[in-house]
């Protein structure tokens, strides 16, 4: 079967957006709020199995910090630092402190030019998403894609497949037309179980994540290229 479409996740396989980005955002937003709290690059990789920034916070405040748990305007503040979070994160896409990891732009140029397909499913919010591909491919960037599933349009975050479930429908595409690129775990668990042929482009933070059933696993430093992808997928229709 032929490639038709590219499913890309967002953190930490478009661009380190966790080390470089979310993480100094949350650190900003805890100063800006008073909390003495502060994320380091190794101890942030940590959190990353609880998916999601809200769900993050609420974690490490039960973990960490009950008292700030306990107050009864926790909820407040968990939104609160959640929305200055998300600001934090725009300056710093606007300012370019966020970059595509670096064969990334051309693999999304080579596909459409090619007419294969590009989407995303993603647990960020929608306008991290937007702001990434804007910042890095120009202001028209998210129109490329066919489908972008971001964090609202499936209340189970991965490894449930909902969020890839919810993109297939909207490409109108069988899973097996596709193929997923992620850099973790739980996001290979996620298309798996939509039954999506799957590369694992490694990040810092999941070096050393278990990835069996993934088509191909590639070191940060390998480069993706849309010839390999069609090798792989090619692969997979055969296997």
């Amino acid at each position: 079967m032929a490639l038709r479409a590219i499913i890309f996740d967002v953190d930490g396989t478009l661009a380190n957006t966790e080390r470089d980005g979310h993480r100094p955002a949350f650190n900003a937003a805890f100063a800006e709020v008073g909390l003495p709290w502060h994320w380091d690059e190794a101890f942030y990789g940590t959190l990353l199995d609880v998916a999601g920034g809200r769900e993050r916070i609420r974690h490490y405040a039960e973990k960490y910090d009950p008292a700030t748990r306990a107050r009864p305007d926790f909820d407040e503040l968990l939104q609160r630092i959640h929305d200055i979070k998300t600001r934090n994160y725009q300056r710093l896409l606007a300012a370019g402190a966020i970059p595509l990891r670096a064969d990334i732009g051309q693999l999304i140029c080579d596909a459409r030019t090619e007419g294969v397909r590009l989407a995303i499913a993603s647990s960020s919010k929608l306008e991290n998403v937007v702001g990434l591909l804007r910042a890095n491919l120009g202001p028209n960037a998210d129109t490329w894609f066919d489908a972008i599933a971001s964090g609202s349009v499936a209340a189970a975050k991965k490894p449930s497949p909902d969020i890839y479930l919810w993109t297939l429908k909207q490409l109108n595409l069988p899973p097996r037309d596709c193929l997923a690129v992620e850099d973790s775990s739980h996001g290979l668990a996620a298309s798996l179980a939509a039954g999506i042929p799957t590369v694992i482009t490694v990040s810092d933070y999941t070096i050393h994540e278990n990835f069996e059933g993934a088509r191909m696993v590639l070191p940060e430093a390998d480069m993706v290229t849309l010839d390999k992808l069609r090798l792989w997928h090619a692969t997979a229709s055969t296997s």
